[in-house]
């Protein structure tokens, strides 16, 4: 079965797909309309059509599935008008800038019948399938903090990013994305507090980065952290468990293991400091641990369309269920909340299960 797409917004996410698409078997781009003529005119130096306007676009009944690729804070309205006009919906995240907004989505969702999905494209991030793979294979004994962060040095780009109008700013440039694969690390399990800290170091009118800890319901505390005056970047993942540790230095590069062969009063090598010895502070020996460099676990960007058109024909649940999608809106809210008044704020209840 053939489906055809059409883009509203031609950025540079935009072009992202439109080269993924070229690659994908049973999905074709009609054309795309954006309200900046230098974007209509790229378009057309790549020989794609450009529509006249988005009535025009929403008008042609070749078109079953429209991707909405704009700047956030006018997602909702799009999105609307083409489920009313009888196309399915993708659109990139963040879907929309509260929960309010996406539960008017949901209910235009319900309302036309027509499918909305969010292009949540990091959960097939090489890095994350990695550890989460390490999770699951409970090969660091019982984890009990994790750390996730993605370092920059150049500040916001300098477009809409910046604006707090337009949905700009960390929490939802990036928040996104990795309170996304933090969920998805312990389906189903609660977070019960959330506190958090953002900063304006080039950018007063949105944060530039963030630092929020999410304490899970099974005793679990992660940091996800985001930063773009980073000059000296920390890994991107480091994994605690109560028999090894793992650490993911940066994007394609392999993870690497160290874990216990057991323990005794032996196994420690003293370390002499300015201030005398400590063994508390002091490596393991070589011979009472095992170190493990793994390739990244492998993933394909495209299953994401292929996923999208095996819903629209039947086949498959969708991947990336609204629910999630509002529970991750939900904890961004919380994030600026903590942030604003300085504390912990509780998440979700105890006795409520989560709603991934």
């Amino acid at each position: 079965m053939e489906h055809v797409l059409a883009m509203v917004g031609f950025g540079g996410m935009a072009g992202w797909h439109y080269d993924i698409i070229e690659r994908i078997d049973g999905l074709t781009v009609s054309g795309i309309w954006d309200i900046r003529e230098e974007r209509r005119a790229y378009a057309r130096s790549r020989k794609i059509h450009v529509y006249e306007d988005l009535e025009d676009l929403l008008a042609d009944g070749t078109v079953d599935l429209v991707l909405v690729a704009t700047p956030n804070d006018v997602h909702k309205d799009i999105a609307i008008r083409a489920m009313e006009a009888g196309k399915n919906v993708v659109s990139e995240k963040p879907v929309t800038l509260s929960s309010r907004d996406l539960e008017e989505m949901i209910r235009a969702s319900e309302r036309t019948g027509r499918f909305l999905t969010v292009h949540q494209n990091r959960r097939w991030d090489e890095d994350f399938l990695t550890v989460k793979k390490v999770l699951e294979d409970g090969r660091l004994g019982e984890i009990f903090r994790l750390e996730s962060r993605v370092h920059g040095s150049r500040g916001i780009p300098g477009d809409w990013r910046q604006e707090k109008e337009h949905g700009g700013g960390m929490v939802l440039d990036w928040g996104v994305h990795l309170l996304d694969q933090a969920l998805l690390l312990f389906p189903g399990v609660r977070v019960e507090t959330v506190y958090a800290t953002l900063t304006h170091v080039t950018n007063q009118l949105v944060d530039d980065g963030f630092t929020a800890d999410l304490g899970f319901a099974n005793g679990v505390h992660m940091l996800v952290e985001v930063g773009t005056s980073n000059f000296i970047s920390l890994p991107r993942w480091y994994v605690l468990g109560a028999d090894g540790t793992a650490v993911i230095e940066d994007w394609g590069r392999d993870i690497r293991i160290v874990r216990a062969l057991g323990m005794d009063a032996k196994d420690v090598v003293p370390v002499r400091t300015a201030a005398g010895l400590t063994k508390t502070m002091a490596p393991r020996r070589e011979d009472s641990i095992r170190v493990e460099e793994e390739p990244e676990v492998a993933s394909d960007i495209r299953d994401f369309y292929r996923n999208v058109m095996a819903v629209l024909e039947g086949r498959e649940e969708s991947r990336i269920q609204m629910r999630e999608v509002a529970r991750v809106m939900r904890l961004m809210e919380a994030i600026f909340r903590s942030a604003e008044e300085k504390q912990v704020v509780r998440f979700e209840e105890s006795g409520r299960r989560s709603e991934q």
